[in-house]
């Protein structure tokens, strides 16, 4: 071992520590300790160590490939989240050297073998007088064995490139070849008391206050929100309480959980590490009076907002254990049944009867519910979708698969409701296929009206064409009225059969690739839960099975709760369209142009005003702005770069899906190219020979069942849409996240032999 670079350092090492070797938290608590404070014992990986380990590994590389496939810039959470998992997957699935584990081995014999750790990031300039990024980096509690603690070393070096790291990537300087970690690991000190305390008050420093707060039991307990603290205000100055103010706990007594001599030695601390630093400090402590120890001190981080409002609201989508769970019980419990109850009502509701004054009252309600839950979507809903991320981690962490993605095969057979919609298209399919007469005439009709014609004139002129087509129209309306009551691109899907049509016509052609894949699964659902299970040991099962849990009913709801909002919108646009239809008959609406909420205001006027003006509704499909081709700078119309989400080989034609007429135009074996696969397009991707997406994440809804089908998809693929044309021939590359325009390398390769 170089004496020079040093691996490790006992936190009451003398001399004055090094931020660059240490870090920022190692560095304040042995300035600490050597002050006189009590501090848990501990000692500290260097950054050296961090270095030894990346290099041992072979990970710089690899983590500067993963970061350069794409402009930082232009990633989207998900896809920031992907890489953050594929690169603690790196770590996680290489062993410390033996020089390490000796290492670390040494450090131990500091503490009896029973003793819980704490093992905690100490990144380069962590806790400074800037900003603290607290939060961003790992901290792992309660680690015992040997096995455990190396482990949890190596997950808090992963955390120093977590999402929310890369969110803070610039203000960081994270550079792949130049970003360190160091990792403290101390006792953790059991007490009956802990909190935070500040020695100012952190929404307005001029203030002559400090602020203590306090929970029972660990800090962690606070930290994690776990537990509402009691909250004391005190005068600096006099060192009296200024405020005290309860926590709301179920077995709370209202007593204060701090007697008046904790709180004037928690001040004192806070005072005293101020004069020690020479700033105010955010404290976090343990114990009382005599016993009072130090957990951690970092300069006091003022509320000034994030300048990027995106990247802040980013971070409050990873929500914790608990939280997840009552956003689980509240959403699958209340809210989703309340959603599809609302759906239900205002498709039951007979808008042909209302007077004019009536529907406009219809209107109105339905825009307001819908406003409604589409608020709550973004409050609840798109916060609880953390649920499957924290499902991946905790897989990842206690199984450590090969594959990054191997949890995915828990979210197997899940009855989203998208699925029982493909399904029920599968069958309809192929009892169309079974049926010559009926398919040939449903073939022939969709010719003649070009895929324009109402659903109750087809089935109308369908039935008198063939009598043998009266089981078939009759599963088309059931199938119409539980899965077709959504909007797609600002259409109704109801309201025009044509696509759809054309979707049953092509896939009865074919055998049900749904089945095709379902036999071809080696592991099921529950085998991966077994897996897991036996990971975690007898004593976190109950844990493991409520994440689980939790994984897959976000991974469920996060598909239905699109659909279910999307049947509000079909909803008001259908009574729009009354509104509309009976407008026009009145002489006081004219125009081909699609209905859509643009209109609300004037519809509703034009139904309670007789002397409402003339609307007219003009055609939104009609422009004369010029196409712009987007070549996107860096990149050749010859290969696309973007993110590996299935894995596997594709050659096809491109056919681009954007608007509900594209959804009939799509063959067997195309490649579907289009800005993000939504729930509403599921049924497509059977029928696809590979996905190429705008939208980037493995854990989107076309990455998900692109591996359960085996199809390979590139998503993250920036101005795809735009850049590849109906026609094109492309190569999808799953494995590597490439998309090449025009004949495959191997292709022109047997070209030039035959030449």
């Amino acid at each position: 071992m170089d004496p020079d670079r040093p691996l490790l350092i006992p936190l009451d090492a003398a001399g004055v520590p090094d931020d660059q070797i240490v870090g920022g938290k190692a560095a304040k608590l042995t300035q600490l300790m050597q002050a006189g404070f009590k501090v848990p014992r501990g000692f500290c990986l260097t950054t050296w160590a961090y270095e030894a380990f990346v290099i041992d590994a072979k990970i710089t590389a690899a983590i500067d490939m993963e970061l350069g496939r794409k402009s930082l810039d232009d990633m989207r959470w998900e896809e920031l989240w992907d890489s953050a998992l594929r690169i603690r997957s790196m770590f996680l699935a290489q062993p410390l050297s033996e020089l390490l584990r000796t290492t670390v081995a040494k450090g131990l014999e500091l503490f009896n073998s029973s003793t819980p750790l704490a093992i905690r990031s100490s990144a380069i300039g962590e806790d400074s007088a800037g900003r603290s990024f607290a939060g961003l980096h790992e901290s792992i509690i309660g680690v015992r064995s040997k096995r455990a603690i190396e482990d949890a070393v190596r997950l808090v070096w992963a955390s120093l490139w977590s999402d929310a790291a890369l969110l803070y990537r610039q203000e960081l300087g994270l550079d792949p070849t130049r970003s360190r970690m160091a990792v403290v690991v101390q006792e953790m000190v059991d007490a009956d008391r802990s909190g935070v305390a500040f020695a100012r008050d952190p929404r307005d420093l001029r203030l002559d206050h400090a602020i203590i707060e306090s929970v029972p039991g660990p800090c962690s307990l606070l930290v994690d929100g776990l537990v509402d603290p009691d909250r004391w205000v005190l005068n600096r100055a006099t060192q009296g309480v200024v405020t005290w103010l309860p926590g709301q706990r179920e077995d709370s007594d209202n007593k204060p959980l701090l007697e008046p001599q904790d709180l004037q030695t928690i001040l004192q601390t806070l005072l005293s590490v101020e004069q020690l630093f020479g700033w105010s400090p955010d404290m976090e402590w343990t114990g009382r009076s005599d016993a009072l120890t130090v957990l951690q001190a970092r300069p006091i981080a003022t509320a000034v907002p994030d300048d990027d409002e995106k990247r802040s609201w980013y971070l409050t989508l990873r929500p914790g254990d608990a939280r997840l769970k009552e956003l689980r019980q509240r959403i699958a419990g209340q809210l989703i049944p309340e959603l599809a109850a609302a759906g239900e009502a205002f498709a039951a509701e007979r808008l042909e009867r209302l007077d004019n004054e009536q529907l406009a009252d219809a209107i109105e309600k339905r825009s307001q519910s819908l406003a409604k839950w589409k608020k709550i979507y973004w409050d609840e809903f798109i916060p609880f979708a953390h649920g499957v991320r924290r499902l991946a981690t905790y897989y990842n962490d206690a199984v450590q698969p090969d594959d990054a993605y191997e949890f995915v095969g828990l979210l197997r057979n899940q009855p989203l409701l998208a699925a029982q919609r493909n399904i029920a298209i599968s069958e309809l399919a192929q009892e169309l296929g079974s049926n010559r007469a009926v398919r040939t005439a449903v073939e022939e009709l969709l010719a003649k009206h070009a895929n324009s014609i109402q659903w109750s004139m087809f089935r109308e002129e369908l039935l008198e064409r063939e009598g043998a087509a009266e089981g078939f129209v009759q599963r088309f309306d059931d199938l119409q009225e539980r899965f077709l009551d959504v909007t797609f691109d600002n259409e109704r899907l109801r309201d025009r059969p044509g696509p759809l049509l054309s979707n049953l016509l092509e896939l009865s052609q074919h055998s049900n690739p749904l089945e095709d894949h379902r036999g071809s699964l080696s592991i099921s659902s529950a085998e991966f839960e077994e897996k897991l299970l036996a990971a975690v040991g007898v004593e976190r099962r109950a844990e493991a099975m409520d994440v689980i849990e939790t994984g897959r009913v976000s991974w469920r709801l996060r598909d239905d709760d699109n659909l279910l909002v999307a049947r509000l919108d079909s909803q008001c646009l259908r009574a729009l369209g009354v509104a509309a239809e009976r407008l026009r008959e009145l002489g006081k609406l004219t125009g081909d142009g699609n209905i859509n909420d643009t209109y609300l205001a004037r519809l509703v006027c034009g139904l309670r005003e007789p002397s409402t003006d003339l609307i007219t509704v003009e055609d939104s499909m009609k422009s004369d702005a010029p196409k712009v081709s987007v070549r996107p700078l860096g990149q050749t119309p010859r290969q696309l770069i973007g993110q590996p989400a299935s894995p596997g080989l594709a050659t096809g034609v491109v056919r681009r899906v954007s608007g509900r007429d594209d959804l009939g135009k799509f063959r067997k074996g195309d490649i579907l190219v289009c800005d993000a696969i939504q729930p509403t397009m599921t049924h497509l991707v059977p029928l696809a020979g590979g996905i190429v997406e705008r939208r980037g994440g493995m854990l989107i809804h076309g990455a998900i069942i692109a591996r359960e089908l085996g199809i390979p998809c590139v998503n993250g693929v920036r101005d795809a849409a735009e850049i590849l044309k109906n026609g094109d021939l492309v190569t999808v590359d799953g494995h590597l996240g490439i998309v090449t325009v025009g004949a495959a390398d191997f292709d022109l390769e047997m070209q030039v032999e035959k030449v």
